[in-house]
């Protein structure tokens, strides 16, 4: 179907403000996807956008398009879910987020084994630390691995992954070893924090037996990926705050060394979220069903990694 194939370059450029990463969601080149913007507005007879060096903007009639489109497009979806609900074959693509580290060491290892399972579906991972809007990113599943925020999508938690402070044995010798979260806040000691725009760790937060305490902690070195803090925790620039089962193997190697160990960081909420309607979706339902059943065991075999 061309026209709602145009139409879907159509939508996802209003979303996106571009249409070579409205070609490269729809997996087009840019010069495809530009051919089909142009192949739409030489069918309606209308200019959809106003081009300028710098911007992509919508025009009037285009912006009145898009709402309709969008419509258009889900209903589609819809009623290809449907009919796919009939079939003993489920097939097409869904999208799906989530954090890297989580992304990495969880979600892409149970991946093949779904495909192995149901082959017609195609598994489509982005992997990203940032906070990202599901419906502006069209997508289908998202993981997420923190304090759950109040929306109108549908959460099912997973478990909650406990959270360890620590840093190389080298830091420690060079910088002392804290004895309580206040001691974080002494300018010798350096915390490697996981910031972007949105990011929850502008703060850390400790259990103590007063409650929980919450710490502006600082540091030299910050990033938006959470791999890279703990390449600099291994090489002693500071100390990072990770999940557990991220450096589980790590700590058992005695390359990393926990710290602050009775007054932990609270756990976090391991969770995969998704728009209510796409559960519809029997490819999304068996990819979600698939998932929850295998991320506490991978989990678990990441806790129980021989040193590494």
């Amino acid at each position: 179907m061309p026209y709602v194939e145009s139409l879907r370059v159509f939508v996802r450029t209003v979303e996106l403000g571009s249409i070579t990463a409205a070609g490269r969601d729809n997996r087009l080149t840019p010069a495809v996807a530009s051919n089909r913007i142009k192949e739409l507005e030489n069918r309606l007879g209308i200019r959809l956008f106003n081009r300028t060096t710098r911007k992509l903007a919508p025009t009037e009639i285009g912006r009145q398009l898009y709402d309709h489109a969008r419509r258009v497009i889900e209903a589609i979806d819809e009623a290809e879910a449907m009919v796919a609900g009939f079939s003993e074959k489920p097939r097409g693509a869904i999208k799906v987020m989530a954090p890297l580290g989580l992304g990495r060491r969880i979600i892409a290892p149970l991946v093949p084994a779904f495909n192995e399972l149901y082959p017609g579906i195609e598994v489509r991972m982005r992997l990203s630390d940032r906070k990202v809007d599901m419906f502006a990113e069209g997508v289908d599943v998202a993981f997420t691995l923190g304090e759950l925020q109040d929306s109108n999508l549908k959460v099912r938690l997973i478990l909650e992954c406990r959270r360890v402070l620590c840093a190389s044995p080298e830091y420690l010798a060079a910088f002392g070893t804290p004895v309580s979260p206040e001691d974080l806040l002494a300018q010798h000691h350096r915390c490697l924090l996981l910031r972007y725009p949105g990011s929850p760790e502008w703060n850390w937060v400790f259990e103590t037996g007063k409650g929980r305490l919450r710490l502006n902690v600082a540091g030299p070195y910050d990033a938006d990926e959470g791999d890279v803090l703990t390449d600099w925790a291994l090489e002693g620039y500071g100390i990072v705050n990770k999940p557990c089962f991220e450096v589980a193997a790590l700590i058992a190697a005695g390359r990393l060394v926990p710290i602050l160990e009775s007054t932990p960081p609270p756990p976090s909420k391991f969770a995969c979220l998704y728009p209510h309607r796409r559960l519809q979706d029997p490819k999304v339902r068996l990819f979600v069903e698939f998932m929850l059943g295998r991320c506490r065991a991978r989990v678990q075999e990441l806790l129980d990694a021989p040193a590494g």
